[in-house]
């Protein structure tokens, strides 16, 4: 079986570009799974740089803003390496959706969710490399929203590393390795 590689840290810590550097390590045809959508010009030029440096690099892009499972799964038959950029958007962009349409989500969902995922990962068997933020290390939301949508995606992110053969921790552009408890 593949290894599960998973990178978290702040913003701008150097996460999506040290799980390049990693993927881009591995053998084999490597695809990038993204899940940020595109909301605003700002963000429709993040995403044309990330492309740019992955261009003539050996990459394919898939976009899966909420069916990440689905993707993985087929990503899964196609390629040998795998990366996800990024959970957090993931978890939003679920979040967003399940509020769009007056529906709960909760941490138990979202531990299934995040445990059919890392299910997805180990029935492909191919190296996956998964990047999300931490988001918990800051002062406590003002709103019940905001509070959820951080306990969401600190319940993904604990899933998911418990499940990964290295995790990493980004801190100003270097990699701190994360030991097993």
């Amino acid at each position: 079986m593949g290894e599960l590689i998973y990178i978290s840290g702040g913003c701008r810590s150097g996460k999506s570009r040290y799980a390049q550097y990693r993927a881009e390590a591995l053998n084999g045809r490597r695809v990038y799974i993204a899940t940020c959508p595109v909301i605003d010009k700002e963000m429709n030029e993040r995403i044309a740089r990330h492309r740019f440096e992955r261009q003539g690099r050996g990459w394919e892009t898939r976009e899966a803003p909420e069916q990440l499972i689905e993707a993985v799964r087929q990503a899964g038959n196609e390629f040998d390496v795998l990366l996800i950029d990024c959970l957090t958007l993931w978890v939003n962009n679920l979040f967003y959706r399940a509020q769009q349409e007056k529906l709960e989500i909760t941490e138990q969902h979202m531990t299934e969710l995040s445990s059919r995922l890392v299910r997805a990962w180990q029935e492909c068997g191919k190296s996956l490399i998964v990047v999300s933020n931490e988001l918990g290390m800051g002062l406590v939301p003002t709103d019940s929203a905001s509070r959820l949508y951080r306990d969401l995606v600190g319940r993904c992110n604990q899933t998911v590393a418990a499940a990964a053969t290295e995790a990493i921790f980004m801190v100003s552009g270097r990699p701190v390795p994360l030991n097993r408890s």
